[in-house]
Formats: C-alpha cells, sequence, structure tokens
C-alpha cells in the first residue's frame, strides 16, 4: 500500500466525512431530482415529496393526503415496497462492480473498505444513526434500509473509482451518482410508491475524532451535540446518548438516582471524579501505587449497595495529551486496590502486580 494511496483515501474520506456531518441546508432540487429517477429505474412515476426538519419528525409525520394502509406504517418499514425495491437496485449494482468491474482491483479495494467505508460506516453509527436509535426503536428493526442510506458504501464506490481508473459502465455510474447526490444533498429519506418524506440536515452537530482511521462520534461538554431546525436535540458525552441534565447540570443527587450505569458513568466523568468524590463523600477504603501504571496511583473507595469504586489513571494518553482519571465499580468485598485492579482484568492481586504496564 503505498503512501500517496493512503492519502487519497484519507482527503477522500475527510471528503465524505464532510458530506456525513454537514449542516448546510438542503439542496432541494438536487435531492428531488435524484429520488425521481430512482423511482423511474424501479417503474414508478416520481412521488409527491414532503419535506420537514427532523428525522424525528419524518418518523412520527404522516403526510398530508396521505391514508395509510396497516404495512405502510413507519414502525413496519421493513416491509415496504419502496425500499425493498430500491435495495435490490444496491444489491444489483455492487453485486456487478464486485463481480465484473473490480476483479483486478481487489487490493485497492480492500484498502478503500478499511480506509474509507469502515470508518465512515462507524461515525454514521455513533453520529445520526445512534441519536435517532436511541428514541425509535423502529430504527433498529428497519437496518436494512437506513443502512442503504449510509454514506459508506457509495463513498467506498467512489474511492476505487477515483483512485483506480477503472471505468464504469454508464447505468452503474448513473446510479452511483444518484446515491451520491442524495447524500450531498439532504438528510435521510423515506420512500412510499407515491410520496416519499425528506429530512433536512441538523442545523449544529458537534463530533470529536477517535479510533485510528479518523472517525467520529458525538460529543460536546456544553450542551446539545446535535440539535435540528425544530428543536430536537440530543446530547452526548464521548458517543454516549445521555439526558440533558448530564451536561447541563449534573450532580450527586442526580447520579445516585441514575438507573443507568453508563449514563451514571458519563455524568461522574462530567464533574470530574476527583470533584465527584469529594462532593459525594466517598471514604477512602486505601491508596497504593499503580504496578501497572508507574507514576500513577490506585485508590479505593466506599460507593454504596456493596459496591467499591477504583479511582485510576488510563495507562495511555488522551489525544489532548492528558492521561484521562476514570472509576470502575468493583465488589464491595475487595480491600485492596490492587486486588482491585487486578479484578478488572480478570487478575489476581499478584498478576497485576507482575504487569509490564496497564493501556
Amino acid at each position: 500500500m503505498s503512501v500517496f494511496a493512503q492519502r487519497e483515501a484519507a482527503d477522500i474520506r475527510a471528503e465524505w466525512l464532510g458530506h456525513l456531518l454537514s449542516t448546510a441546508p438542503a439542496d432541494r432540487p438536487a435531492a428531488e431530482a435524484a429520488i425521481s429517477e430512482l423511482y423511474r429505474l424501479i417503474g414508478l412515476d416520481p412521488p409527491r415529496f414532503h419535506w420537514v426538519a427532523s428525522p424525528l419528525a419524518a418518523l412520527e409525520t404522516v403526510p398530508p393526503g396521505v391514508r395509510l394502509r396497516a404495512s405502510e406504517t413507519v414502525d413496519r418499514l421493513s416491509d415496504w415496497p419502496v425500499p425493498l425495491r430500491l435495495r435490490r437496485l444496491i444489491s444489483e449494482l455492487t453485486a456487478q462492480f464486485n463481480v465484473s468491474v473490480l476483479r483486478g482491483y481487489r487490493p485497492l479495494d480492500q484498502m478503500m473498505g478499511q480506509l474509507v467505508r469502515a470508518p465512515i460506516m462507524a461515525s454514521g453509527h455513533s453520529t445520526l444513526a445512534m441519536a435517532l436509535r436511541s428514541v425509535q426503536e423502529t430504527v433498529r428493526r428497519s437496518d436494512s434500509w437506513y443502512a442503504a442510506l449510509c454514506a459508506s458504501w457509495s463513498a467506498h464506490y467512489d474511492a476505487v473509482r477515483r483512485t483506480s481508473g477503472v471505468v464504469f459502465p454508464p447505468e452503474q455510474n448513473r446510479l452511483l451518482d444518484l446515491w451520491a447526490t442524495l447524500v450531498r444533498s439532504c438528510g435521510w429519506w423515506w420512500p412510499r410508491e407515491h410520496v416519499c418524506v425528506v429530512s433536512e440536515r441538523p442545523v449544529e452537530i458537534h463530533t470529536e475524532v477517535w479510533g485510528d482511521e479518523e472517525q467520529v462520534r458525538l460529543h460536546r461538554p456544553d450542551g446539545p451535540a446535535l440539535r435540528f431546525a425544530d428543536g430536537w436535540a440530543v446530547h452526548a458525552w464521548h458517543g454516549t446518548k445521555v439526558p440533558s441534565w448530564v451536561i447541563d447540570d449534573p450532580s450527586v443527587e442526580r447520579i445516585m438516582r441514575e438507573t443507568n450505569i453508563e449514563v451514571r458513568r458519563c455524568a461522574i466523568e462530567k464533574i470530574g471524579w476527583g470533584e465527584y468524590i469529594d462532593q459525594a463523600g466517598l471514604r477512602l477504603v486505601a491508596a497504593a501505587p499503580d504496578p501497572g501504571n508507574p507514576g500513577s496511583e490506585l485508590r479505593l473507595y466506599d460507593l454504596r449497595e456493596q459496591t467499591r469504586v477504583l479511582l485510576a489513571v488510563n495507562g495511555s494518553v488522551e489525544r489532548d495529551g492528558h492521561r484521562r482519571r476514570y472509576g470502575l465499580t468493583v465488589p464491595g468485598g475487595i480491600e485492596d486496590p490492587i486486588a482491585a485492579a487486578g479484578w478488572t482484568y480478570g487478575l489476581s492481586a499478584d498478576q497485576y502486580s507482575r504487569l509490564v504496564r496497564r493501556t
């Protein structure tokens, strides 16, 4: 794999991530023209378009003048005939690419899958898809259509097309261009036979980079990480969706009442483990140098309900150059911080003590 090819892949990935995370107003004429052409390709007349401000609004909206049949409700999206036919069109396209067009370009195809497709797919799952899944269970049951809407597959084949010099057949080129146009021009869309609901993009989105291939996830420490024009907003802490209080007004009392362990963890991290321990008045059980992370200390505190929390320092440096402090819950019967650290790895205290360095 040449350095030049890796740079090309990184540039293309950044371009498509820009489309995925765009907050520009939708290009409605371009989106409607592309969707109309896709309808024609499956033998249907162009639909009437109904635009909404957010994906949540799309799931909750019945377009004016539409009388829904039982099979056309959002919770049965996977059974809608138009998405099924459009997915079949995509499947045929990708099969043709893989069997005939890309036969002589397997190494390049694999590289673009790793450096372009996979990071964009992960980023999509950790941003818009994650936000919508968290409030609408039907998204999980209709993953086949939302997978088709994901920018990752069209970005992948666009990257191969641009870096290999291979000439795709005109009909395949046209179909790929239509899907690419939709990624560049609007949010998600929901096609019925005579009407298509299309969502605008968010007006605000905040992310952080994570992973080796520059994928992104929702994160904002001082407000909603994702916001649409109709007011639908999502708060997120390092990729985890959280209630707004975790970001806006975390407190020991709210943390103690919270039943979701991940939400609790995020709220404590927002306050800071040291500050939380002080505010909550947790009793220090014991402290010891961390043999798996030289120069750092392990501190074991009583928490609640026969549980203790081990405060440790991450063995690896974060992107901002700091080492993150974090807490891990351990059984209340553990008295030794080193034994507690070993327990989190499935090791004894003696085994943990012999670690060269924890990461």
